[in-house]
């Protein structure tokens, strides 16, 4: 027995053959000239409304983006993070990196051209208000509250026991027998 394909034979055309058209070059425009694609761009791009309604358009996107970013998880911890910092320098450093961050986020969102200019210029307004030109950074204060009693505490314990080393060291010198401070409680003559 034999199968269909088995049986037939080994090249079948199942269409008839058809002449292949070469394509032709492309014909000549019957219409009008079609203007070029940076003159299509021009023409397609919002005008300007003037400067003040340029402004405010800018300032309506930049509060969009605001109100997002604000939102954002790690904005808000990098936030809460600055504003826990013990020191005003601590506290500054801590902003500069906040504004970096929030503004990046920012910066991300933004569509047009426009605005990452007006954010970059917001960001640049607001590490520059955390600069401190003329204050020179001081080293925190050795004697604050609690901690200074300790150390004046620490170090006037460390003169006692030099004075009484030096006092031990003339008594050895000179001969005579050592005498102890603290003699303890007093001994009954038995023991």
């Amino acid at each position: 027995m034999m199968h269909g394909q088995e049986a037939a034979p080994p090249s079948v055309d199942l269409f008839p053959e058809q002449e292949e058209e070469e394509p032709s070059p492309t014909p000549p425009p019957n219409g009008p000239e079609l203007p070029e694609l940076k003159q299509l761009d021009d023409s397609f791009k919002p005008k300007s409304l003037g400067k003040d309604a340029d402004a405010l358009q800018v300032h309506a996107l930049w509060r969009q983006l605001k109100n997002r970013t604000v939102n954002d998880p790690d904005v808000q911890a990098a936030k809460k993070y600055a504003q826990a910092a013990r020191t005003d320098l601590e506290k500054r450093k801590r902003l500069r990196d906040y504004y970096e961050l929030y503004y990046q986020r920012m910066s991300t969102l933004a569509t047009t051209p426009e605005l990452k200019v007006a954010l970059q210029a917001l960001k640049d307004v607001h590490q520059g208000i955390l600069a401190q030109p003329r204050v020179r950074p001081s080293p925190t204060p050795e004697f604050s509250g609690y901690g200074h009693r300790r150390r004046q505490q620490a170090r006037l314990s460390r003169k006692g026991q030099r004075e009484t080393q030096k006092a031990e060291s003339a008594q050895v010198a000179s001969g005579f027998p050592k005498v102890s401070r603290n003699p303890g409680p007093p001994r009954c003559q038995h023991c």
